[in-house]
């Protein structure tokens, strides 16, 4: 069951741009992402996840800025290839680059967003972020609200 708007959770999802662009996942529309590998903290994270949510997906170094958004097409489960059973991976689907990638030093600027927990630690893979703190950063990306029509 898919998860509606009021029960829809956002994420910032982080990957290395030279192990794992995000555009490989718009060239291929949807993909097994298997970036949470297994770190017992982003293992954590990803148990949260549902189908339905919404992530910010953000490179590393050298780039350190969110690029797109993606939706979890299906709830987290053990990676396939993992002979030893301890990672897990969520199914993304490409949903829309963002028309201006927003810098790590533009999130820790802006006081909105001061509780990210990527921004006190950016080694994190996964990061919980809030409804009014996606919104803050689909603004700061360029993306505005149309009355009537939801934000991606």
């Amino acid at each position: 069951m898919a998860t509606t708007t009021a029960q829809r959770r956002y994420w910032i999802f982080t990957a290395d741009p030279h192990h794992y662009h995000w555009d490989t996942l718009f060239v291929k529309g949807k993909e097994m992402w298997d970036g949470a590998g297994a770190k017992p903290d982003a293992i954590r994270a990803l148990k949260q996840v549902r189908k339905g949510d919404r992530v910010l997906c953000y490179h590393s170094a050298p780039e350190r800025a969110l690029y797109s958004i993606a939706e979890v097409t299906r709830d987290p489960y053990p990676d396939p290839h993992d002979h030893k059973g301890k990672s897990l991976v969520a199914d993304l689907r490409a949903f829309e680059k963002l028309p201006r990638q927003v810098t790590l030093g533009e999130m820790r600027g802006n006081t909105a967003l001061r509780k990210i927990k990527l921004l006190k630690n950016v080694r994190l893979v996964i990061s919980p972020i809030s409804d009014a703190e996606y919104q803050e950063i689909l603004r700061m990306a360029g993306i505005v609200p149309t009355p009537g029509i939801p934000l991606p």
